[in-house]
């Protein structure tokens, strides 16, 4: 089945974009910045996963993409559900895994370090965007909290993963030194 067989449709010159149920809002209504908000997400772990200096995080972050992608369906249906609570339990073990093998943390890191890691806090920051930006629609239309669940941890994976990319690559983190 091919699903884009024309790119250029000029079916959106006039500001308006079309849902997958059929219905067509304006391309700057809250629900369309979630979208992008997710998409820019999804770009930015391409980024992460193209610096990966390893393939459990390249097959790690691959499954965050495909996950992004049915949150990405689901925003795209109204009331739509895709994303479930064997979704956060999936990212809470990746999460706990990851951080198991990290020193505690005692101070701020401050994001850089080699590419994956400046590209994973990258992506952990619009991930916290995504999340405000879907908590805000959740407060004008019904929105699947299981989703929003997931944004959270996903930013909070991202943080570890993050730590754990620059140390793989024998790259201390930075860390804030606050003025006394």
């Amino acid at each position: 089945m091919n699903r884009l067989t024309k790119i250029t449709t000029r079916t959106g010159d006039q500001g308006k974009t079309g849902l997958a149920d059929g219905s067509r809002v304006n391309k700057d209504s809250l629900r369309i910045q979630v979208l992008g908000d997710i998409d820019e997400l999804n770009a930015a772990l391409g980024l992460v996963k193209t610096y990966s200096p390893n393939s459990a995080s390249i097959r790690l972050i691959a499954e965050v993409q495909q996950r992004l992608f049915d949150l990405g369906g689901e925003l795209a249906v109204p009331e739509g559900t895709a994303i479930t609570s064997d979704h956060v339990l999936w990212l809470e073990q990746q999460l706990e895994q990851i951080n198991g093998d990290l020193p505690v943390l005692k101070e701020f890191i401050l994001p850089g370090g080699e590419p994956a890691s400046a590209h994973a806090h990258l992506a952990r920051a619009i991930c916290r965007r995504a999340e405000r930006s879907l908590w805000r629609l959740s407060r004008q239309e019904p929105v699947n909290s299981e989703s929003l669940i997931y944004l959270n941890r996903l930013s909070d994976l991202l943080f570890v993963l993050a730590r754990a990319l620059a140390r793989q690559s024998s790259t201390t983190e930075q860390t804030w030194n606050r003025e006394t």
